[in-house]
């Protein structure tokens, strides 16, 4: 007897995911995993034939550059395995259907296995965004083409950050160490933070004064008030500062107190009768945020939960392929009517109609690539479970339970708040209190959205102050003088790198948790804390890209660069004139690099010219150093790991070349010597 014909062979990436839908296809269908790209450009040139070597003079590119940019693909021995239960189990098989995640990745690696497999059966490509029961038997009775567009994009990319990356690289193993890598994305990731550490390095200290006073009611309620202005005109505070000079900007029409003005004035208001002059209140209503999309969870996983990006979207793949969230690499904020009805039924269920949005709220999708039939991240099905009923734990459950709060919020009424404004007279000086009362907290009550600044109040924080009247007395209980030190501008933490790289529109949502840990990995950025720290290294690094290739670090470029791919994307662009552009030609990528590979000198590119350094610092092959070239006896001396660019000073370099010379000191005499 025959054996029976399997339905289809369904093909996904995972072992996770293969599990959980060919529990709701049933017997009828196989559902195997691929294990992610089951080929790919060859990562070394071990991996190439040596005869196809001997042939080819751009083998080991893995990119056919004398003709239309053609992609050498390889199986790589660990995906030989794999390939051939695939193709075994396809013999069976009377469908093979491509169940590969929705974005070009996924369309990518689903073409792969067409090509590679070449199936003798009809190719249908499956599609959703949700791994529940309903959805999988929706997508597999509605499945389409694969989308050659995608595809093209897809390769295109892979093919320009091959180029990017194979011809810039050796150059800088050439001229500054081994083992570094140029990137399309990578290398403006890092002089971002490269741009902001010399920034910082630049940085000079403003110093100003002024005054708080704790005062108090005749009931006795007490609050907090700041000076404002001193007969009428405004003190200087730090926004007044300019951050090259440590000076007033030039124009600024403020007052500058030093500690004795400070003083004088202090000994006077003391003395005075404190009396409220006016009383301003204001209403504001609060919207709530969209959903999350891939970028905008990286950004509140690392504010509110400490995750890395690359942590939060490894969370988040696992709950994706759980059947617990929606797809979670997704530029789009849209919610289905679905959706949107389930989690107003909850809103309804556990707030109440007054929290529930009076209509149904809509979000516009500002990422020019966004695709609006992808969904927001939310929680999957239509139930809209609590963490609590799902069972989950640890980051898992901290992770959902902001998924599932954001997606509560954007059905909720909005939050009102109530902001007063009190300014208090005494002698010749204002000063300011200012309040904030939440009226009616809406959205509030699920989700409160974190801030880049780590100081500052959250939304839904309450600082009321009493009742006041004009012309009411109050009594200072306290006074004191403050002096302040402008701060200089802060280093990226990944939410905040993961923002700014979005909002110049330079590479993918879904492609910034790798290049974070890239950049890390190959000795670029060390994380303090939260910061991302550029290293010494970086700092050569962007020095010659910046001085010999300014467009292929440039913010417009790169982003002009993802828009010609989303134009691909959507059968508006051509890869091959956008390659030859990019590549060939004097000013191409490899002419540019062949001809000024022996014009970039090495040992210049390796000296950092840091304001305020009057010691050489220069990038070795054993790490960065300063030296005293300028001495007749010179001396040399090792940057320590743990002190970044913009902390290094002149008395600290003068220092390290002075305990160098010194060498180690003597502790003591052994006594048999």
């Amino acid at each position: 007897m025959a054996k029976k014909k399997l339905k289809a062979l369904v093909i996904v990436e995972s072992p996770a995911k293969a599990k959980k839908i060919g529990s709701y296809l049933g017997s009828d269908y196989k559902v195997l995993a691929s294990m992610g790209h089951v080929r790919d450009l060859p990562t070394k040139a071990s991996d190439v034939p040596s005869e196809f070597k001997k042939k080819h003079k751009w083998a080991t590119l893995g990119v056919n550059v004398e003709s239309e940019f053609e992609p050498y693909y390889l199986v790589p021995k660990e995906k030989k395995k794999t390939v051939k239960e695939l193709k075994d189990a396809l013999k069976d098989a009377e469908e093979l259907i491509l169940a590969t995640d929705e974005d070009r990745e996924g369309e990518s690696i689903g073409w792969h296995l067409a090509e590679l497999l070449k199936p003798k059966v009809p190719v249908k490509r499956m599609v959703f965004s949700e791994i529940t029961e309903e959805a999988i038997q929706e997508a597999i009775a509605n499945p389409r083409e694969l989308d050659l567009n995608l595809v093209s994009a897809q390769e295109t990319r892979r093919v320009l950050d091959r180029l990017y990356g194979f011809t810039l690289s050796p150059l800088l193993w050439k001229k500054i160490a081994r083992g570094l890598s140029a990137g399309r994305v990578q290398s403006v990731a890092v002089r971002i933070l490269v741009q902001r550490e010399l920034e910082r390095l630049a940085f000079k200290s403003g110093t100003y004064w002024d005054l708080k006073a704790q005062l108090k009611t005749g009931e006795g309620a007490e609050f907090e008030s700041m000076l404002m202005t001193v007969d009428g005109k405004k003190v200087a505070s730090g926004k007044d500062f300019d951050e090259s000079t440590g000076k007033l900007k030039e124009g600024a029409d403020v007052l500058l107190l030093n500690e004795q003005q400070a003083d004088d004035l202090l000994e006077r208001v003391k003395k005075s009768d404190w009396t409220v002059t006016s009383v301003e209140q204001r209403m504001q209503s609060r919207k709530p945020p969209a959903p999350f999309t891939t970028s905008t969870l990286q950004q509140e996983g690392n504010r509110k939960l400490n995750m890395s990006a690359r942590e939060t979207m490894q969370v988040a793949q696992r709950l994706y392929e759980d059947g617990h969230i929606t797809y979670m690499r997704t530029d789009s904020v849209n919610l289905s009517n679905e959706a949107v009805s389930a989690s107003r039924k909850r809103i309804e269920d556990m707030y109440g109609k007054d929290y529930l949005s009076p209509e149904i709220r809509r979000f516009d999708t500002k990422s020019k690539g966004a695709q609006e039939a992808h969904e927001a991240i939310r929680p999957a099905g239509k139930s809209m479970k609590t963490v609590e009923e799902l069972g989950l734990k640890g980051q898992q459950a901290k992770l959902y339970a902001m998924i599932w709060k954001r997606t509560m919020a954007t059905q909720m009424e909005e939050a009102r708040l109530r902001f007063q404004t009190v300014t208090i007279t005494a002698d010749n000086a204002e000063f300011r209190a200012t309040g904030r009362h939440v009226e009616f907290p809406g959205f509030f009550r699920a989700y409160v959205e974190g801030s880049d600044d780590p100081e500052a109040a959250l939304d839904d924080s309450e600082s009321m102050l009493p009742p006041l009247e004009e012309n009411q007395a109050l009594e200072a209980s306290e006074v004191e003088p403050l002096k302040h030190e402008t701060k200089p501008p802060a280093r990226y933490t990944e939410a905040t790198i993961v923002r700014k790289l979005e909002s110049e529109g330079v590479g993918r949502p879904s492609t910034y948790a790798s290049i974070i840990g890239t950049i890390q990995d190959r000795g670029y950025v060390k994380k303090t804390g939260s910061q991302l720290v550029p290293t010494f290294t970086a700092l050569a690094v962007t020095r010659l890209l910046e001085k010999f290739f300014p467009n292929l670090v440039d913010l417009q470029f790169t982003a002009a660069m993802e828009q010609e791919l989303d134009d691909i994307a959507v059968g508006e662009g051509d890869r091959l004139p956008y390659l030859n552009q990019f590549y060939r030609g004097e000013a191409g990528l490899d002419e540019q690099v062949k001809a000024k590979e022996e014009t970039i000198d090495a040992r210049e590119i390796c000296t950092l010219d840091l304001e305020g350094i009057t010691s050489a610092v220069r990038v070795g092959r054993y790490g960065p150093y300063v030296s005293n070239e300028a001495e007749e006896e010179p001396v040399s001396a090792s940057i320590p790991d743990n002190i970044a660019p913009a902390d290094l000073t002149n008395e600290l370099a003068e220092k390290l070349i002075r305990l160098k010379a010194e060498g180690p000191k003597s502790l003591g005499m052994h006594p048999e010597e």
